[in-house]
């Protein structure tokens, strides 16, 4: 494991940090014995950088932390990041709640990397009206905190803004390969780092699109590189050949993420990849913002939606059409689970135009609009007639 120091911190830390939002689960939980062998092998190997939030695995991921992954000497041996969900704040009283509950669910007495979570132009206004500035001045004297940040997901004005508003330790931000100019983007990250203020990546892979299932299209690209890769590797040493980047989160929910993630982390240094290796990604990149239909990354932030429809599946399906050829199989597939299964229906055409998806969503999709092009594309009436028949069919069945 290869480590990098915080510029205004006397800590080195692991260039691999590991993202706790997507441990593995078991019925609809954490899988409490796999994560709980993931993660202290993570950290027996190297890893000393835990990142967690309030709303994670539906509140769970920092009790499962504390309760498990902490104990029998691990705490010693990894710094701890969570956030303030700012988002849930309404008044002043609200910031001290949540931090406290947090600590008691993490059972340790100082977050190491604290973040208001989730920042934006608008909601750093809102909390410097409610007196954040004067909450995380306290919070750092008094030791709970030992290190304050912000995750961000705004335009690049609004980072600048919210970067010369306070003193900070560190900031999170998205990027990847394909997201370069988007939210904070490079300009912001190479921003924060004359600042001397410590970089955090996180969606290094894009929610898992650059990896996985790969179109056809990329992967004859990668296919003609000279160094053969894994598309996750290709996509990590983009990321790291920043210097300017501290860590990089990966959320980690198979032992083959784990060991492929340590094994390229401790090989991947900054300004280590050739021109012809830097035309090649931007090939791929090019290439992804073609096929690519809809910027969702599968945070689920978005849900659960009033009237239950899945909207990261449905833009998941409707990248993939795209992506790959438009297979009828894969909106039989869709059909199936949307409007076939369980007790009703989940067609986007549901949609009862509410916008709280919108409000929550960290990418600023406009996913009302993109629900038509969905039901356009997926949801067709052949597709509909064929779920309303054999849901009908079904039914009848003894």
């Amino acid at each position: 494991m290869q480590y990098r120091k915080m510029p205004k911190i006397d800590q080195n830390l692991s260039i691999l940090g590991y993202g706790c939002m997507r441990f593995p689960t078991k019925f609809a939980r954490i899988d409490r014995e796999l994560a709980l062998k993931q993660v202290r092998k993570a950290i027996d190997m190297g890893v000393n950088y835990l990142d967690t939030a309030y709303p994670y695995h539906g509140g769970m991921s920092e009790s499962f932390l504390g309760d498990y992954v902490l104990k029998d000497g691990y705490r010693q041996k990894v710094k701890i990041a969570t956030k303030l969900p700012t988002y849930l704040v309404r008044r002043p009283e609200d910031m001290d709640k949540f931090l406290n509950k947090q600590l008691q669910k993490l059972h340790i007495e100082q977050i190491d990397y604290y973040l208001l979570h989730t920042l934006d132009g608008p909601s750093w206004r809102r909390m410097l009206s409610l007196g954040v500035i004067e909450f995380m001045d306290r919070i750092k004297s008094t030791g709970k905190v030992a290190y304050m940040g912000f995750s961000y997901h705004g335009s690049r004005e609004d980072f600048v803004e919210i970067i010369d508003g306070y003193e900070w330790d560190f900031c999170q931000i998205q990027f990847n390969y394909l997201d370069e100019n988007f939210q904070a983007g490079l300009d912001g990250l190479n921003y924060a780092a004359s600042k001397e203020i410590g970089v955090i990546v996180m969606e290094p892979l894009r929610g898992g699109q650059l990896v996985g299932e790969i179109p056809p299209e990329v992967q004859a690209i990668w296919d003609r590189a000279p160094i053969k890769r894994s598309p996750a590797e290709w996509a990590l040493r983009f990321i790291w050949n920043n210097p300017h980047v501290q860590v990089v989160l990966s959320g980690m929910s198979e032992d083959a993420h784990v060991e492929e993630n340590i094994k390229i982390a401790s090989e991947a240094t900054a300004n280590s990849l050739t021109e012809e290796e830097l035309e090649i990604i931007d090939e791929v990149k090019q290439t992804y913002h073609r096929l690519l239909k809809v910027g969702c990354t599968g945070c689920r932030y978005c849900i659960p939606c009033p009237v239950g429809i899945d909207i990261p599946y449905a833009f998941q399906t409707y990248n993939n059409h795209h992506m790959f050829g438009g297979r009828l199989s894969r909106r039989f597939i869709y059909a199936n689970l949307v409007g076939i299964s369980g007790d009703s229906s989940r067609w986007t055409s549901t949609c009862i135009d509410c916008g709280k998806c919108e409000s929550l969503c960290p990418q600023q999709l406009e996913i009302r609009k993109h629900f038509k092009n969905v039901q356009r594309d997926i949801e067709t009436p052949g597709i509909r007639l064929l779920a309303r028949t054999v849901r009908r069919f079904t039914k009848k069945r003894p």
